[in-house]
């Protein structure tokens, strides 16, 4: 793509882009410009704009992002990724059904922070390397989604993606 900056994008996968996936690219977009973070979510309402659970909880990391719409995983997001972090099993299991062709560059986020070489290498060889088209995706990889449960839920979420986004950071 010839208008597209050379920064990595990294799409932000869960379900409907309204809790995890919006607090991983918020986290993302105020720690560092070398990564390009693109939320998404596998059935998502395209438009909507963050729920008061999922803004409060990222006030509680002091973070805050008022121009956020929810905004359903294309085609053109899944070719146009580096990486696509998912935050659950099914969101992998997602794309390898409607986007096979992501497939390889897609885990859940505690699969990368774990088994994502770092090093100088680009993020989509070393991305490669780690063989993840067929690679079995335990049900312990999820990040629990916190939507239909109180603030506490949320901010709770919020501290453990913190935390992930720390770890995945420094190996970006």
């Amino acid at each position: 793509m010839s208008n597209r900056d050379s920064r990595p994008v990294v799409v932000m996968l869960c379900t409907g882009n309204a809790a995890r996936s919006v607090m991983a690219t918020v986290i993302g977009r105020a720690r560092t410009d070398a990564v390009r973070f693109v939320g998404a979510g596998t059935h998502s309402i395209e438009g909507l704009p963050m729920s008061g659970r999922t803004r409060r909880a990222l006030e509680s990391l002091g973070l805050a992002d008022g121009s956020h719409r929810s905004h359903q995983l294309t085609a053109a997001d899944a070719r146009g990724a580096d990486l696509i972090v998912a935050f659950a099993p099914e969101h992998v299991d997602y794309v390898r059904r409607v986007h096979p062709e992501a497939a390889a560059r897609t885990a859940t986020i505690k699969r990368l922070v774990y088994e994502l070489p770092p090093g100088p290498e680009p993020l989509a060889q070393r991305v490669a390397a780690l063989n993840l088209a067929g690679a079995e995706v335990p049900r312990g990889e999820e990040v629990v989604d916190p939507g239909g449960y109180e603030d506490d839920t949320f901010i709770a979420c919020a501290r453990e993606i913190d935390a992930l986004m720390d770890r995945l950071l420094l190996l970006l």
